[in-house]
């Protein structure tokens, strides 16, 4: 999708047009540049999807009054959770922090979602919960995981309609790595998903190469 842009010269022109005279139609848009209406065509459905324009049948092309800065900001506010999710990483209730730490080694993540025999979630688990773990001197593979991870109902959570920008809100106020996306089911909740830091950062720079298309 085609967000904000720089302009080329004739863009420039074509919104100044449009500001001053709109609403106008594309053919007289062509007259007034000297340019067929074949040749306007691809600028005029640039400054559209960019959201400079709009455009209304037999009416003509408008300008929309928002800066490119306002586009972008609509568009960050339009992404969802679902757009950028990823798969979770979880580990049964009973297995030891040495199966857990083990896990989040092999799985290279930093947020480990428990659940119970249903695949109900009932906990979370951290790299800071499990090196807090580690720095002691029991034996790890005597210790459950129920022992040190964060219990529901002390657990931040999300859907995976939620917008992806109060995510990131949370992750910073909370300072955690990861939510898990969950979904109601009978008696408890479904992880189905996670999102991260690494997938909002994904979100940014999908953002910025959409800016320069």
């Amino acid at each position: 999708m085609v967000s904000h842009i720089q302009l080329n010269n004739r863009q420039e022109t074509i919104l100044q047009i449009v500001k001053n005279e709109g609403p106008i139609t594309g053919e007289h848009i062509a007259e007034k540049l000297s340019l067929t209406r074949a040749t306007l065509r691809p600028d005029l459905a640039i400054l559209t999807m960019a959201g400079y324009l709009d455009a209304r049948p037999r009416v003509g092309y408008f300008y929309t009054g928002k800066t490119g800065s306002q586009l972008l900001t609509e568009k960050i506010r339009k992404i969802k959770v679902d757009d950028y999710k990823s798969i979770p990483v979880v580990v049964q209730e009973n297995a030891s922090v040495y199966d857990a730490i083990c896990s989040m080694f092999l799985e290279d993540v930093g947020t480990l979602f428990v659940v119970n025999e249903r695949a109900h979630l009932v906990g979370v688990l951290s790299r800071k919960d499990l090196l807090r773990a580690a720095l002691g001197k029991q034996n790890l593979e005597s210790i459950p995981v129920t022992i040190i991870m964060t219990r529901m109902p002390n657990i931040t959570v999300c859907s995976k309609d939620d917008l992806l920008i109060e995510v990131a809100n949370q992750l910073i106020e909370k300072q955690i790595d990861a939510l898990p996306i969950v979904k109601e089911v009978e008696d408890g909740i479904e992880v189905i998903g996670r999102i991260t830091k690494t997938n909002i950062t994904r979100s940014l720079v999908d953002l910025a190469k959409d800016e320069i298309i």
